[in-house]
């Protein structure tokens, strides 16, 4: 069974009196265990299909299977249960609270999933250790450099031992030897059986993935093995 199945997906959205067509009759299927870039210009579509494989969004029309569960038809709080439970992202951005430390960050998801006081301590520290912060868990965002704010980011998408890591362009806002470092993260983390998506519109950081998905003005332009 695949981790995830589109079939004929579209997403149309109102601006004034224009329809705009983000996306149109997307269909694929991605299976557990690997590692796919969603790749395309500004404007082809792969932000929407982000936003709906992430259950942040629903489509317009056509059905959307998240680990044998239709979710197309879902309401905000079942969509925000399945995202707590199946899905963890990572922003360009980070999205950090500011005054609370590391551990507290990457304990989060727990808190919203009610999980007790001290399974959610020693979750997060297994996920800060994954991530090689150890060292940091007291750290808060301002204590720490880009690339270690961005592995607490990472830990935080690990803690709930979600069924895929979303990624919306992870080293957008780091230099390439950070972002190195980054992608050899994501390299492990796939090698010790995650299923990450990664959505950017940068070849070489695509190029660590093993399968590319190119959309264009809506539309999957290609859909190919990435050589390594």
């Amino acid at each position: 069974m695949s981790l995830i199945r589109l079939e004929k997906i579209s997403r149309l959205y109102q601006m004034g009196t224009e329809t705009i067509h983000a996306l149109r009759e997307v269909s694929l299927e991605i299976q557990r265990g690997e590692y796919v870039a969603i790749m395309g210009p500004s404007g082809s579509g792969k932000s929407t299909l982000m936003n709906l494989i992430g259950c942040l969004d629903t489509p317009t029309s056509g059905r959307y299977e998240l680990n044998s569960v239709d979710v197309s038809q879902m309401d905000d709080n079942e969509l925000a249960e399945i995202r707590n439970r199946e899905i963890g992202f990572v922003f360009q951005t980070f999205n950090l609270l500011p005054r609370s430390n590391a551990l507290h960050n990457v304990e989060l998801p727990l808190i919203y999933a009610g999980a007790d006081p001290e399974t959610r301590r020693d979750t997060a520290l297994d996920a800060l250790a994954q991530v090689g912060l150890s060292d940091r868990v007291h750290h808060k965002p301002n204590e720490l450099s880009g690339g270690q704010r961005q592995r607490v980011a990472v830990a935080r998408a690990l803690v709930n031992n979600p069924s895929i890591i979303l990624a919306d362009e992870p080293t957008g806002n780091l230099d390439s030897a950070t972002s190195n470092e980054i992608m050899a993260l994501f390299d492990t983390l796939y090698r010790r059986g995650n299923t990450i998506i990664l959505v950017t519109h940068e070849t070489d950081i695509a190029n660590h993935a093993y399968r590319a998905i190119r959309l264009l003005d809506g539309k999957v332009a290609s859909d190919e093995p990435v050589k390594h």
